[in-house]
């Protein structure tokens, strides 16, 4: 059901974007290559075995991985919706 001037399966539509954005951007991360180091790239941290075995090519601890990841997170989303408060900011 639409409300307001929005048509109808406008939500989905939104959310479904918002997804493939994701996915499409999840795609272009490069993935590791190579032998897995025995000991982390950034903190000379021993990597274990089960780690180098599940993530081939892997070069940082899961500490080290885990910042990595975090810091690659920040960036501005695109506000789909357009709400009132969003227009206000």
């Amino acid at each position: 059901m639409a409300g307001g001037w929005a048509k109808d399966g406008a939500v989905s539509e939104q959310i479904e974007a918002s997804i493939s954005d994701e996915l499409a951007r999840l795609k272009t991360r490069r993935a590791p290559v190579g032998e897995s180091l025995t000991h982390c790239a950034d903190c000379e941290e021993e990597i274990p075995e089960a780690r180098r075995r599940a993530i081939p090519g892997v070069k940082l601890c899961i500490d080290c991985q885990q910042e990595c990841d975090g810091s690659q997170q920040l960036r501005g989303g695109v506000n789909r919706r357009g709400s009132k408060d969003s227009q206000l900011k």
